[in-house]
Parts: structure tokens; sequence; C-alpha cells
């Protein structure tokens, strides 16, 4: 895109040194911040160049101003942008989506320390570890660390003095074994720092040395003849091991490596980030990239990696990456594996962030989902003319054939959506024949005085599957239950797909096409295919039993165990009597 005689200006004053820079628009806002080897060069493009992004000719359009700093070297420009972007979050640039606050481990800066789970990092002098990503993965370790050491956990100010001068009784804890009473001066602050270095060696990921040290204790007690203090700490590094085999997933030498792997699509990237130490993941995380102007993919990963290695504190001097990226970092190696343990990290890593991929694309689907259900559900509203959007929907059917094994059914539709959970059978009680009108009004009377009794939600819309002369019904129940008016009620008669409200003669037509007629449709044959089935097996069963049922001491086991072996009712009937002794001997 041609520039203006301003922005000439200002581009003939930008140096061709490394650093970072920022486009303004007329207002002073914030568009656009990034990095550059050569400053005049990376900006000059934007204007120079023909774009084919019709996003980065949008931007371009809207520069008015041209700020930048230089700095020594490539790697303080990535940080700087980084920080930059994350302080000021301008509209054009790759958006970090990731505001979770993560759980740290705690070991508190005190007498005795305490190891607990806190979201609250306080400069206080007391340690963090992590953030991690997983609270199962915090509270597994924190269960494993108390496993190992007998840790306190009151807040109890353990001071030297406070101890001699006997301030404190034992608590529970002591008395179950928990804790050794460091508040009466059972346990020695030499003997509790112990623990507290080794859970600090472990969270690390550095197990082999506690082991090492363990073995250590262990074969002293012995040679000591102090056996029972010799078992305690075999049993301590019995733990360790356990633990130690079941978070290692590659090769115990890849030590103290970050993995970093990048899958994208057109609008969003994932980053997969793994901390390795001793064959075992320490930490793991996925950082969601909102794409602003079709970012390449190792421009996203640089990115990231600067990102995560701050959030996690990691002070690895190895990267294993699944893009080859120009290394900015002088004193880190970034390697790009192929083949072995080391590609294993990296298939692990590419499978973690396309997991995260596939589940950003359901939320995405789901929501999409709920949007039109929305939609759908206030077009029903306004064709219904009803008083509020009608998220619960309840739809009425009644099966039968001639009048035999009568049974009607109730479907429950929310936000526009089956809730199979709610659906109802019911068979018919007081009504004799065929008789639609009074079956219809017998289960609508039951479904809603129950509803009413066991004071569950009443819907916002009530559909009968049937003209007047169902709807009509429906509504004399609902005037008994002192309900009438305060839900809505509809019929739909099958032929023209005619929509009937209480008290008035003249139908309401939908438009064939109308999502509302479509959802009401739905919901009556929903309806219909429930009762149906219902009915069906009403029918089976009562053909089935009508000879075999009235026998006395026959139950529905043993009819449906002599009709599977002999095939039907007729040949159960032509059965010799020790055959049938033989397979039902309590005939």
């Amino acid at each position: 895109m041609p520039a203006t005689e301003h922005i000439k200006t200002l581009l003939n004053n930008i140096p061709q040194k490394v650093g970072v820079y920022r486009y303004y628009d007329k207002n002073e806002k914030l568009l656009y911040i990034g990095k550059a080897k050569n400053l005049k060069k990376r900006v000059t493009a934007y204007f120079t160049k023909n774009q084919e992004s019709g996003k980065i000719k949008v931007l371009v359009s809207k520069i008015f101003d041209i700020q930048y700093v230089v700095v020594q070297t490539e790697m303080d420009a990535l940080l700087l942008e980084n920080n930059l972007i994350k302080k000021h979050q301008p509209k054009y640039n790759v958006m970090l989506k990731d505001g979770k606050t993560y759980p740290w481990i705690c070991v508190k800066n005190e007498p005795f320390p305490r190891v607990f789970q806190t979201r609250n990092v306080v400069k206080d002098g007391s340690l963090y570890f992590g953030p991690y990503t997983s609270v199962r993965l915090v509270k597994t370790l924190l269960d494993f660390f108390h496993q190992l050491y007998p840790l306190r956990n009151c807040t109890l100010n353990l001071s030297e003095k406070n101890i001699k001068a006997e301030k404190f009784k034992v608590c529970l804890e002591y008395h179950m074994g928990n804790c050794l009473g460091p508040c009466i001066g059972e346990q020695t602050n030499a003997d509790y720092q112990i623990g507290i270095e080794h859970i600090k060696q472990i969270i690390k990921g550095d197990i082999k040395s506690v082991i090492k040290h363990l073995k250590e204790a262990m074969q002293t007690f012995s040679a000591d003849l102090e056996y029972e203090k010799a078992q305690s700490v075999k049993e301590k590094m019995v733990l360790l091991k356990n633990y130690q085999a079941k978070s290692t997933i590659v090769n115990p030498k890849i030590n103290d490596v970050d993995v970093f792997t990048i899958i994208s699509d057109e609008k969003t990237a994932f980053v997969n980030y793994l901390k390795i130490n001793s064959g075992a993941i320490i930490q793991a995380h996925t950082l969601e990239l909102k794409k602003k102007l079709e970012e390449v993919e190792e421009e996203l990963l640089q990115l990231a990696i600067v990102e995560l290695r701050q959030r996690f504190n990691s002070a690895s001097k190895t990267i294993y990456c699944s893009h080859s990226l120009e290394n900015v970092w002088k004193d880190l190696s970034i390697i790009l594996p192929k083949i072995g343990d080391k590609r294993k990290l990296i298939e692990l890593s590419l499978r973690n962030a396309k997991y995260m991929q596939l589940e950003h694309q359901k939320q995405k689907i789901n929501t999409r989902a709920r949007q039109d259900n929305k939609r759908i559900l206030e077009q029903l509203q306004k064709d219904l003319r009803l008083l509020e959007r009608p998220r619960h929907i309840e739809c009425f059917d009644n099966s039968n054939i001639q009048g035999n094994n009568p049974v009607a059914a109730c479907v429950v539709f929310k936000n526009a959506k089956p809730s199979k959970k709610d659906y109802r059978h019911f068979n018919i009680k007081t009504v004799v024949g065929p008789d639609d009108f009074a079956s219809m009004e017998e289960v609508v009377y039951r479904r809603y005085k129950r509803l009413l009794e066991e004071e569950q939600p009443l819907p916002e819309l009530i559909v009968i599957d049937g003209g007047k002369g169902q709807l009509s019904s429906a509504v004399k129940s609902l005037e008994k239950l002192n309900l009438r008016g305060k839900i809505t009620i509809i019929g739909i008669a099958k032929r023209l797909e005619e929509i009937y409200f209480p008290g008035d003669s003249v139908p309401l037509y939908l438009d064939k096409r109308s999502e509302s007629l479509k959802l009401i449709q739905q919901l009556r044959d929903e309806a219909h295919r429930f009762g149906i089935t219902h009915h069906r097996k009403q029918r089976s069963k009562d053909s089935l039993g009508t000879s075999l049922d009235n026998i006395r001491g026959i139950g529905l086991k043993t009819v449906e165990l002599l009709v599977a072996h002999f095939g039907s009712v007729k040949q159960v009937k032509a059965a010799k009597k020790e055959e049938l002794i033989y397979l039902a001997p309590s005939l």
C-alpha cells in the first residue's frame, strides 16, 4: 500500500537496528506491536509491498504514527515485544487466551515450614513452585509428601522462644502420627528441614538425589542396628521409586528439557508446553493464541516460548521443538527431534495440542448450537405471542389400537433440545374403551398434579398432539389444577399442521419453512415415537402372557424361560410334564 507523505517522513527516520515498533491510529490508539532485526526494512515493507492479506491492508490504512525502541539483541526485542503485547493488548496482535489463576505449591518462609496449595503468590521470602495447570496433580503431590514426611499443617508461630516457653500443646494430628510434635520440641528443626529439602528436590524432578540420600541413611541405620528406622527409610524409598516409575514416560536420561509444539487453523493456534525432568513430565500446559494477521506458526511458537518460559520460571538450557526456529537465545539449544525418545516427546506434546484444538472446536459447535436454539425459541415466542421464551416445553400424545392397551407419552424439551431423562410414560387407568379426549384429560391431570405435589418446575409451553377436542380436554385438567392462564397450551392438528389455542376456533398457520413449526413438529413426532414404542411393549407383554401369566406359581422369568426354550406359548402347552418340571422345578 503506498505511503502518505506523513508516513514517508516517519519511515526515513527509522534506523536499521534491532528493535520493537508500534503502530498508532489518528486517535493515538495502539494498533500493533512487532519486533524486527532491521526496523527500517520491516516497517517499510508494510507500505511498499502489495499486501495479499485483507487484514494487513486494513491495518496499514489505519496507521497514522510509528514509534520504535532500539535494543541490543534479538532476544531483548522478543522479550520486550512479549511484555508490551501482554500489557497493552493491541487490536491487531495475537491474543494470548489464558485468564485462569493456577495453583502453586508454597513452602512457607517460617520455622518448621508448612507445605500447602495456594493461588496467591506473596513476596514474603516463601518458595513457590508452579504454577500447576492441574489442581488434581497438586493434591496428589501434597498427599505424597505427607506420606513421605510428617509435616505440620497448623499455623502456630513455632519460634524457638515459644517452644521453650511451652506455649503449645499437641493436637490430634500428633496423636494420629501425622505430625511429630515440633510445637513441644519432640522434633528438631534440623530433622524437619531434611524432609523439606527432599520435597523441594522432588518438586524440581530430582528424585534420584533423594533416593540416594535415603539409601545412605538406611545403610547407616542398619550398621547401627537401628532396624526400625532403617525399615521406615526403606518404605520411603519404595514410595519414591513407585512414584518415579509412574511418572517416567521416556528415557530417564532426558533431563531438564522444555518441549514446545504448535498446531493451528485459520484463526487459532495451540501451543503445548511440557517440562521434562529425569524422563518425567513435571509441568504441562496448553496456550491458546488468537490469530489477527495470518501469522505463521514459527512466529507464534517463538512468542509462546517466551511467554511460557517466563510464566513457569523455566531455566532449562535445552528446548525440543516441533518446528525449526531461528535461535535468538544465545544460551539455549533448540533441537528439532526426528527419531527416538526425543521424537516421542514431540508426538506426545502434539497430541495434547491436538486434543485442546478438538475441545475448542467442540466448544464452538456447542456455542453455535446454543445460539441457534436461543434464536429458534425467540422466534417461537414471537410466533405464538408468548410472554416469555419457552425454555421448557412438554408435549403429549395418546396411543391405542381399537381401545386396547391405551397408553400416553409426555416428552420434554429444554432449550429446544430433548431432555430424555424427563420423558414419561402413562398407562391409562380411568378410561374404558377408545376415548382419546378422556385419556388426554387423565394424563395431563396426573402429570401436573404430580409436578405441583413435588414442587417441580412447570413448563412455559404445553403442546397437545391433536385438534380442538384433545386441546379442550387438556385445558379441563389445567382448570382443575388452577393452572389455566399460568401455562400456555396449544394443540397441533396433523392434517394441515394447524395450531389451535384454547377458546379460539380459528387456527394459526405457521410458514411450512418456519423453524418454530419445525420445532413443534419435532416435539409432536418425538411424543408419537415414544408413545408407540411403549404401546408396542405393552401389546407384546399382553399377547405373551394371556395364557401363561394366569397360572398360579408362574412368574415373568419362568414364562420367559419356557417360551425361550419351546419357541411359543403353543409349544409350551404341548410339552410333556417331565420337560416342564426339568426346566422349572417350581412347577
